[in-house]
């Protein structure tokens, strides 16, 4: 690692515990995340953010709501930017990619919630600006759902198969252990 590359950390958000949202996998994602922030922020690495701000009537991510804010172990430091956008991708509707380039970077690290949404979202999108993506798959976690044909999918189903379409053309799936073994 270097510091032309950054930490991405998406939508660490209180209101996704929510029992709206369902049974999620990977309980230890906030810790694991938690983690790399420190590593990134003692080694003097950049760091971004982003935060959901739901449009959504009965959202628990809606800015008047208590669930909008970052949970305590990933929140920002006042030198970190934050991104706030109502739609999946952290670019669209913010100056995310300007602020990447305008730092130098060209590799990201990220984490947060959920897989299958924000997360994928965004790390399609930055795979198809050009950015070379690490995804944290324990720095992850997903909800089950529900498919068109009644067929329940659970959390774990959810997580592993948006992580299997996202490696290899997106981003390279690695565990945290595996990104902070690198110098």
């Amino acid at each position: 690692m270097n510091p032309s590359t950054a930490l991405l950390i998406i939508d660490v958000q209180q209101g996704l515990d929510d029992a709206h949202y369902g049974v999620r996998n990977n309980p230890g994602a906030e810790s694991v995340l938690a983690r790399v922030l420190a590593v990134w922020r003692e080694r003097g690495w950049p760091v971004f953010h982003v935060q959901h701000l739901s449009l959504e009537a009965d959202s628990p991510l809606r800015p008047e709501r208590p669930g909008v804010a970052i949970k305590p172990e990933v929140r920002p430091l006042p030198t970190e930017p934050l991104f706030q956008k109502h739609v999946n991708s952290g670019f669209i509707g913010t100056d995310l990619e300007a602020r990447l380039r305008a730092a130098g970077v060209t590799r990201l690290v990220v984490g947060g919630l959920t897989t299958e949404h924000c997360v994928s979202t965004t790390v399609r999108m930055a795979a198809n600006l050009g950015f070379e993506v690490t995804l944290l798959a324990d720095g992850t976690a997903a909800f089950g759902h529900t498919g068109p044909d009644g067929r329940s999918w659970s959390a774990d189903e959810i997580h592993s198969a948006t992580l299997a379409t996202l490696h290899g053309e997106f981003a390279t799936v690695r565990t945290s252990g595996e990104v902070l073994s690198e110098r």
